[in-house]
């Protein structure tokens, strides 16, 4: 159990000042909570004008729901692991962390602060000419070197054993897999586009494609994966990309976190579709994003390309055409997991920002069926499409 939180700014800054050595001894220093508060406390300690630190504490329950709802509290030592980790082989692309208390349950990091939500950035329409790459890469070190393609027998299951995270793991079980694809309690549908809900609840051929989905996502451990890799757990500007949060990190099928992108982009796109404004501005950024997904895949199938080629140790998986396997493997995997992402955010629980902007129901229903459509053609048709042209061209398919 959690020694105690925080009960006021004082013991936040006194823990801060027992573990980093940032700030002046006479610096005066404010507190600030920045989370949104539904499952964590997360704090900005600053010195006004000076340098800054994220706390963030975790708690044995989800905050908002209270002790009815129990959280094991060693996601917390899993995030503080795996943003180390992920250090080793992606450090410009991760949070630098200071500490990690697990008494307290407790980490002191790097503030990206100066950095602007990816969400909010894409809603902004804002070009970001490294995101793609940053993001490509990110994914193919971090996954790659987790994997038994870089490891050794023992090394790989250490880590496993070091990442097992069953109270997350099951709520993305359920976000993901289950809720969206019956009538569930915890969804939320916006009434216009509850026939088309029902009628994908009917659907028996698209959940038996969403149980193998589900059965890969409980049984493939190919490597550490982020686990809750959307654009609300990106932080960027023109020049810096940082992926935060990996609390729901845990070994899995490789084609979850970069399907969990895939997603995010295409959950942007079907919201320009029915948004307010100039038409031939939507278009202009909606064909941006489609060359993001282009990119994003080159730089992440090219990486890990060529990690597969020069840095695979087992010799049984150095084979060439085995490894011409694995990655079109993962793209079809990451095809099926970009849509449930883009189903569980428009019925499930928890939705985006991108299809809730827009105001008027009925225009936000026509934009949220079609990253319905859009989700079920890449869970059904995943094998049988076989490159990036080819999910464009399905995605171009839906515009006319």
């Amino acid at each position: 159990m959690i020694e105690h939180k925080f009960n006021d700014d004082a013991a936040v800054i006194a823990f801060v000042r027992r573990h980093t050595r940032l700030f002046a001894e006479d610096a005066v220093l404010k507190v600030s909570e920045i989370g949104d508060g539904n499952i964590n406390f997360v704090y900005r300690v600053a010195e006004p004008g000076g340098a800054s630190v994220i706390v963030k504490q975790a708690l044995p329950y989800v905050r908002i729901i209270g002790e009815g709802w129990p959280l094991s509290l060693d996601r917390n030592r899993i995030e503080a692991e795996a943003l180390v980790l992920e250090a080793e082989h992606a450090g410009d692309w991760v949070p630098e962390v200071y500490h990690y208390e697990q008494p307290l349950a407790a980490i002191i990091m790097q503030d990206v602060g100066d950095h602007q939500n990816l969400r909010h950035a894409l809603i902004a329409r804002r070009h970001l000419p490294q995101l793609a790459e940053h993001l490509g890469l990110f994914m193919a070190r971090t996954l790659f070197h987790t994997s038994d393609m870089r490891l050794d027998a023992h090394q790989k299951k250490d880590l496993v054993k070091r990442f097992i995270n069953p109270d997350l793991c099951k709520i993305t079980e359920d976000l993901f897999f289950i809720d969206p694809f019956c009538d569930h309690e915890r969804n939320a549908i916006n009434p216009p586009l509850l026939p088309v809900a029902q009628a994908l609840w009917q659907d028996d051929l698209l959940k038996a494609e969403v149980a193998e989905l589900k059965y890969a996502f409980l049984n493939r451990a190919e490597a550490l994966l982020h686990g809750d890799l959307h654009s609300g757990s990106i932080f960027v500007t023109e020049n810096s990309t940082k992926v935060i949060d990996p609390e729901f990190a845990y070994f899995g099928p490789i084609g979850f976190d970069v399907g969990s992108l895939i997603g995010n982009l295409l959950l942007n796109w079907c919201g320009q579709h029915r948004l307010a404004g100039d038409e031939a501005e939507r278009e202009a950024w909606r064909d941006w994003l489609l060359v993001q997904l282009e990119k994003l895949w080159h730089h992440f199938s090219q990486e890990f390309g060529r990690l597969m080629r020069e840095d695979t140790r087992d010799p049984s998986l150095q084979n060439e055409h085995w490894q011409q396997r694995r990655l079109l493997h993962i793209w079809h995997d990451s095809l099926g997991f970009a849509g449930t992402e883009l189903i569980r955010r428009t019925i499930g629980l928890a939705h985006v920002a991108d299809l809730d902007m827009i105001e008027d129901e009925q225009q936000r229903a026509q934009a949220e069926a079609m990253a319905l459509h859009l989700g079920r053609e890449l869970i059904m048709e995943r094998t049988r499409i076989s490159s990036m042209e080819g999910l464009v061209d399905l995605i171009c398919q839906l515009n006319d």
